[in-house]
């Protein structure tokens, strides 16, 4: 099943096209997005017993699926290449920050880049479906709503610059988190714990991996997470990029104007318009 948000309103996939959920559960399910999380597995039967294709409609421009998550939260250095490239340890503990809701965007949205310093980074996305704390890895997946596909957009300049690092910062600038185009729950993917993952701008491939190499899987970063955290339905985990940002090179090399666009196998497709506002 997949779920996505237009114009502000919640749509299920049905045959080619989207049926508003509103209109379709006459009501029992709210237009809002993220409300949705919280009562989702309520939502999911419903949807694969009640959903038909006879109001299915196009849609073109996608708002985030997750528009208003109480948490974002993001990994760092989570797979050994990309920790390589940056000339850094392996971690030991999953690197943890938080980004800003304020910089989340859809699929199909234009982007201003406010330096000429700017980096891709390519992510799986998790969408919490269940509350929970201190959640033990065999349960984490138990938890899930579903993945999509994000980008950690980072001003590098800022996300480094001291006397302490500032991650949240350098990666929240408007447009800095895109997200979507939908949530694809885990029962449409033959293996979810390896999925090709790769972002390309203007046709030319920057970055190509796979999940399974993840230093810490999803159910463990959930499990993680949850011994101090409690996780919340509809919170966001961004959950790291494999090797080939910008940073990483020699020379470095960043963002410039054109499309920008994120990959994941059986996932989706994200696309982003990259303008200049320099």
């Amino acid at each position: 099943m997949r779920v996505a948000s237009t114009g502000g309103r919640l749509v299920v996939a049905a045959g080619d096209g989207w049926v508003d959920v509103e209109k379709a559960s006459d009501g029992r399910f709210s237009s809002d997005p993220q409300a949705v999380y919280g009562r989702w597995d309520e939502f999911v039967d419903w949807a694969r017993d009640e959903v038909d294709d006879s109001s299915a409609q196009q849609v073109e421009v996608f708002d985030p699926p997750v528009p208003r998550p109480r948490q974002l939260i993001a990994i760092g250095l989570n797979y050994r290449d990309h920790a390589n490239e940056a000339k850094l340890d392996i971690p030991e503990y999953p690197v943890v920050f938080g980004k800003f809701a304020s910089s989340l965007v859809g699929h199909g949205a234009t982007v201003v880049l406010p330096s000429d310093g700017i980096d891709w980074e390519v992510e799986l996305v998790v969408v919490i479906g269940r509350e929970g704390h201190q959640i033990p890895v065999e349960k984490a997946w138990d938890h899930v709503a579903g993945l999509t596909v994000g980008q950690d957009l980072s001003w590098r300049a800022v996300q480094l610059r001291g006397p302490a690092p500032q991650f949240s910062l350098g990666k929240s600038y408007p447009g800095f988190s895109p997200l979507g185009p939908a949530v694809v729950t885990v029962d449409e993917l033959p293996d979810k714990d390896d999925l090709a993952i790769s972002c390309a701008l203007n046709g030319e491939t920057l970055q190509h991996g796979r999940t399974k190499d993840l230093i810490f899987p999803v159910a463990e970063l959930i499990s993680r997470l949850s011994q101090a955290l409690t996780l919340y339905p509809g919170d966001l985990i961004y959950t790291g990029t494999p090797e080939g940002v910008g940073a990483g090179r020699n020379p470095m090399r960043f963002l410039g104007p054109g499309q920008l666009v994120s990959s994941i196998e059986r996932v989706g497709e994200l696309t982003i318009n990259l303008v200049n506002g320099l």
